[in-house]
């Protein structure tokens, strides 16, 4: 991640797409804003990010800029944020977002050797996306699915008990 929170909060040419997006998360904001003083808005700020990184994927530049000058908020306090929470992220992702918990229980029973066998298929490091944009490798500390270790998420999907040896399963369930 690269602060640039100097830079300013204006907006460039949009896609029709990402302008129905920006619309939408102007909608969401106002909805949580109305009658809110500043204190309140700030209380706003995870909510807001939450939906923004629903409909974006990530939480680009221009998303940052935006969330900041609805909230009044400054963008280092955005960026700090994301930055802070590893759920957040400013870089895209694949369309498959897999994590793999490295939580105690997960670590103890094999996430490493599961996390290096993702690696090793899809040729990229953990925070990374496959060229293609199909995959996302990240890890997370913890899923709160214990009973389940080690745990691989794959978008909303949990998987339980994997090894590395099921890694090539799991990636075929990708399949388009």
């Amino acid at each position: 991640m690269s602060c640039k929170c100097h830079e300013g909060s204006g907006t460039g040419v949009r896609s029709p797409e990402d302008a129905e997006k920006f619309e939408e998360l102007d909608r969401y904001i106002t909805s949580l804003l109305d009658n809110q003083t500043p204190e309140r808005r700030r209380g706003s700020l995870i909510q807001v990010l939450h939906r923004a990184q629903h409909l974006f994927g990530y939480l680009s530049e221009e998303v940052q800029k935006f969330v900041s000058s609805r909230l009044q908020l400054p963008r280092a306090e955005i960026y700090g944020v994301i930055s802070f929470y590893s759920y957040f992220t400013d870089q895209p992702v694949g369309r498959y977002k897999i994590n793999v918990c490295t939580g105690t229980a997960c670590f103890v029973k094999g996430a490493p050797k599961v996390l290096d066998e993702f690696k090793r298929r899809l040729n990229i490091s953990e925070g990374q996306s496959t060229a293609d944009g199909k995959f996302f490798l990240g890890a997370l500390r913890c899923v709160g699915a214990c009973s389940l270790a080690p745990v691989v998420m794959v978008n909303d999907k949990v998987y339980g008990n994997v090894t590395a040896e099921k890694v090539a399963g799991i990636l075929a369930d990708c399949a388009d």
